[in-house]
């Protein structure tokens, strides 16, 4: 079963503001929660590029260390781009990171689209414990950027 993903948030800063935070690789330790042991292996010393690799290690559930690599598939400067899981703990996952400038400030949408592993286990594991840690994940992000560049009113 694919499972989907989707968050908007306004921000109140610029375009470049937005892009140059997003778009940088070593800014996405900041915006992962603690508890996630969210570490960049390898890919972070550059702005993102179509083709670009990152590796991860992330610690997402009962200590338990996994390796994550995301290709970055596309990039259209301050619009979207888009990071692919090559390697890791999902049977499939395609993120889109989309930015458009609006009155007051940027909007950022994020749609995720995703697949499990290990059939049944994996269908039973989503409702209990997969979807609530990725809405974990996207609440923290939301709270950890409002944190750093306020709130649209």
């Amino acid at each position: 079963m694919l499972y989907s993903l989707h968050t908007k948030q306004k921000l109140p800063i610029s375009l470049e503001q937005a892009w140059d935070f997003i778009s940088n690789p070593k800014n996405l330790a900041v915006i992962t929660p603690d508890s996630m042991g969210f570490k960049t292996l390898s890919g972070d010393e550059r702005k993102m590029y179509p083709g670009q690799i990152i590796h991860y290690t992330v610690t997402p559930i009962l200590g338990i260390k996994l390796q994550w690599v995301t290709e970055i598939t596309h990039v259209v400067d301050k619009a979207f781009f888009v990071d692919e899981q090559r390697y890791g703990p999902y049977k499939f996952w395609h993120h889109k990171h989309f930015l458009k400038e609006i009155p007051g400030g940027t909007e950022m949408e994020d749609i995720v689209h995703y697949k499990l592993p290990y059939g049944f286990l994996g269908r039973f594991m989503h409702p209990l414990l997969v979807r609530p840690k990725l809405e974990e994940i996207f609440e923290y992000r939301h709270k950890k950027l409002v944190a750093l560049f306020g709130e649209m009113k």
